[in-house]
Formats: C-alpha cells, structure tokens, sequence
C-alpha cells in the first residue's frame, strides 16, 4: 500500500510538472492542431481518452455519491491522470490498509452483505 500510494504521489508531481510546462511553453491550440493531424496523435488520444474513461467507471462505482463521482469524472476527463493520481492518493489516505475498502469503497459492506 506505501507504494501505490508513494507512486501516485510521483504521478501527481509528473503531472502537475507536464501541465504546468505545457501551459508555460506550449500553444493548446497549435499543438491540439498538430496532434490531431498526426494519425498516432488520434491513436494517442483515443488510447488515453479510453483510460480515463475505464479509471471513470471505477470511481463511479466506488463513489456513493452520484455528485462526488461526477465532479471527479470531469476532472478526470479535463485533467487526465493528474486527477486519477490525486484519486488514488485520497483513496489510499482513505482505505487505512484495507484492501477491500481501498478498491470498493462504499461499496464494500453491500458487497460482503450480498446486496450487489
């Protein structure tokens, strides 16, 4: 558990050092152009739109609150895995130790329970 927790906080800090290089140095506009003229750039991003996606529904399921996994999904789908980063380390802080907690959340008693 320290080193997932450990390895979202390094995925955080590469995010937040990319984003911030990319609103420094970069053109949204221009370079978003580029990338979509490039056919591997379309690959790229479908890939990572995939991801975020995927990551998405773990957070809708794990989320009691239909308003709290909408605010955290359109993070996601804005910020990409600089919020599936900030995700992981809330849910780490969250779960103390457990497994079960950290993976189903909300969840976790209905599921032992039988209810789902």
């Amino acid at each position: 558990m320290k080193t997932g927790l450990l390895i979202s906080w390094l995925g955080l800090i590469a995010m937040t050092v990319a984003i911030g290089n990319g609103f420094i140095n970069g053109d949204f506009g221009a370079d978003g152009a580029e990338l979509l003229a490039n056919a591997w750039g379309v690959v790229s991003l479908v890939d990572l739109y995939v991801g975020f996606t995927l990551f998405s529904l773990w957070i809708a399921f794990r989320e009691e609150s239909r308003v709290v996994a909408a605010i955290w999904i359109i993070f996601m789908m804005t910020l990409g895995f600089f919020t599936g980063a900030l995700y992981l380390i809330v849910a780490f802080r969250q779960c103390k130790g457990d497994w079960l907690t950290f993976f189903l959340k909300d969840r976790k008693e209905e599921i032992l329970q039988g209810r789902i």
